[in-house]
C-alpha cells in the first residue's frame, strides 16, 4: 500500500485478485440478505414508516464511526489477519437485527451490525486499491461488482425465505453461520500487508481531508440513492403498488441485479469513456429511473425505476473509493475517509425517506432521491483523474 511496508509471503496477483473479489461477494451477500427482511422486521416489531427510518440510521452511524479505526487494526495485526477477523464479525452480525425485541434493541443492534461492516469495507476496499495499484489497470469497478454479485446472492435466499414465509430469526442466523466459514477461508489469498516496525501508526480517528471531502461529495449522492433504494424498495412496492412480500423482495433483486450487471462491466466502460463522462451518463439513467419510481402506478413501472436507478449509481462509489485510494499514501486511511463522508449519506437517507414518508408519502420521498441523482450530473467533474495518475485514470474524462 505504501513504500514503507514489508509484504510477507504475498500471494501472487491473480490470488490475491480473486480472493478479493471473493471476500466483496462475501461481504455483499450479507447486506443482500439483510435487506430483503426488513418488511418483516417492521411487521414484527409493528414500526411505523419514520420509526423504521430511525432505525435504519444506525448501521450508518456505526459504520461512519467505526471506519477509522480499520486503518489502525491493519496496522496492528496486518491486512490479512484484520480482513479476516472484520469479515467474521460482519457476518455474524448478520443474525443480530431480526432478533432484536423491540426499536431501541432494533437500534442498537443496527449500530453493531453497521460498525462491523464499516470496519470491513475499508479494509478490503484498501486491499482492493493495493492490487489494483500492482496490476497497473482499472479493477475496482469489477470488485464491486463482485460485492453487488453478493448482494444478488444474498437478496435471492431472502427472496426465497420471505415467499416460503420463513422467520427471517432462523433465516439470518443459518446464513450467518454458513458466512462466516465462507470469509474466513476467502481471505486466505489476500495480500498479507505489515508495518516496519518504526513506521507510525494511523490515528484512532481523524477528520477527513480536503481531498476526500470533494470526492466524498459526489459519493453522498450516489450512496443516499442506493441506500434509500436498498432500505426502501421493498417497503416502497409493498405500500404504493400493493405488491405481495415476495414480489416486494424481488424489486430488491432487480436493483441488486442491475447494479451488479453495471460493475462487472464497469472497468471497461470507464477505460473508454473516463470517470466523469461514465459518472454523468449514470447520472441521467439515475434521474430517469427516479422519475419512473416516483410516477409509478403499478409493479412493472416501480421494478424498472429501480433496475434503472442501480444502472445509474453503479460505479460511483467504486470510482471515488478508487481516486482516494491512490490520492495519498495510505490507501486505507484515505479510503476511510471519503467512505465517512459518502456513508454519511447513509446516516440522511433511511431518516429522510422516513420523514418525509410520515410528513407526505413515500412517493415524495423519492422526489429527493431523484433530485440528488442529478446531482452526479453536476458534480462528475471531481473524479476527474489527476495529471499523470496512470491506475483507474482513462483518458477522456
Amino acid at each position: 500500500m505504501t513504500s514503507a511496508v514489508t509484504r510477507k509471503a504475498e500471494p501472487g496477483l491473480r490470488r490475491a485478485h480473486i480472493a478479493i473479489a471473493t471476500v466483496f461477494a462475501v461481504h455483499g451477500s450479507v447486506t443482500g440478505n439483510f435487506a430483503t427482511r426488513i418488511p418483516w422486521i417492521k411487521d414484527q416489531l409493528d414500526l411505523s414508516a419514520g420509526q423504521l427510518g430511525l432505525a435504519l440510521v444506525f448501521p450508518a452511524v456505526g459504520a461512519s464511526l467505526a471506519m477509522p479505526l480499520a486503518g489502525r487494526i491493519m496496522h496492528r495485526f496486518g491486512s490479512r489477519a484484520a480482513l479476516r477477523g472484520l469479515l467474521a464479525l460482519w457476518c455474524a452480525a448478520l443474525a443480530l437485527p431480526a432478533a432484536a425485541p423491540g426499536l431501541v434493541w432494533l437500534c442498537g443492534l443496527l449500530f453493531v451490525y453497521g460498525a462491523t461492516s464499516g470496519m470491513a469495507d475499508v479494509a478490503m476496499n484498501a486491499l482492493g486499491v493495493d492490487v489494483e495499484q500492482r496490476k497497473g489497470k482499472s479493477i475496482m469497478s469489477g470488485l464491486h461488482g463482485m460485492w453487488s454479485a453478493g448482494t444478488l446472492a444474498g437478496s435471492a435466499i431472502g427472496v426465497a425465505a420471505a415467499h416460503g414465509g420463513v422467520d427471517a430469526r432462523l433465516h439470518l442466523a443459518v446464513m450467518a453461520v454458513v458466512l462466516v466459514p465462507l470469509g474466513y477461508v476467502a481471505c486466505a489469498g489476500a495480500p498479507d500487508i505489515h508495518p516496519e516496525l518504526e513506521a507510525e501508526a494511523p490515528p484512532r480517528f481523524a477528520l477527513p481531508p480536503r481531498s476526500a471531502l470533494v470526492i466524498g461529495a459526489i459519493g453522498f449522492c450516489a450512496v443516499f440513492a442506493e441506500g434509500a433504494s436498498m432500505d426502501w424498495c421493498a417497503v416502497y412496492l409493498r405500500d404504493v403498488t400493493g405488491a405481495s412480500a415476495g414480489v416486494a423482495a424481488a424489486s430488491y433483486t432487480a436493483f441488486a441485479c442491475t447494479m451488479a450487471a453495471t460493475r462487472l462491466a464497469g472497468d471497461a466502460v470507464v477505460r473508454r469513456l473516463g470517470p466523469v463522462r461514465t459518472v454523468r451518463a449514470g447520472g441521467l439513467l439515475a434521474v430517469v429511473g427516479g422519475l419512473l419510481v416516483v410516477a409509478a402506478d403499478a409493479q412493472p413501472l416501480a421494478i424498472t425505476g429501480f433496475a434503472l436507478l442501480g444502472v445509474g449509481i453503479a460505479v460511483v462509489v467504486p470510482l471515488c473509493f478508487a481516486a482516494a485510494g491512490h490520492a495519498g499514501p495510505v490507501p486505507s486511511q484515505a479510503i476511510a475517509g471519503v467512505a465517512t463522508v459518502t456513508y454519511t449519506s447513509g446516516l440522511v437517507a433511511p431518516a429522510a425517506i422516513g420523514v418525509i414518508a410520515n410528513a407526505s408519502s413515500l412517493t415524495a420521498s423519492f422526489g429527493l432521491v431523484t433530485l440528488l441523482a442529478a446531482g452526479l450530473v453536476v458534480g462528475a467533474g471531481v473524479l476527474r483523474p489527476a495529471a499523470g495518475r496512470a491506475v483507474a485514470a482513462p483518458s477522456g474524462g
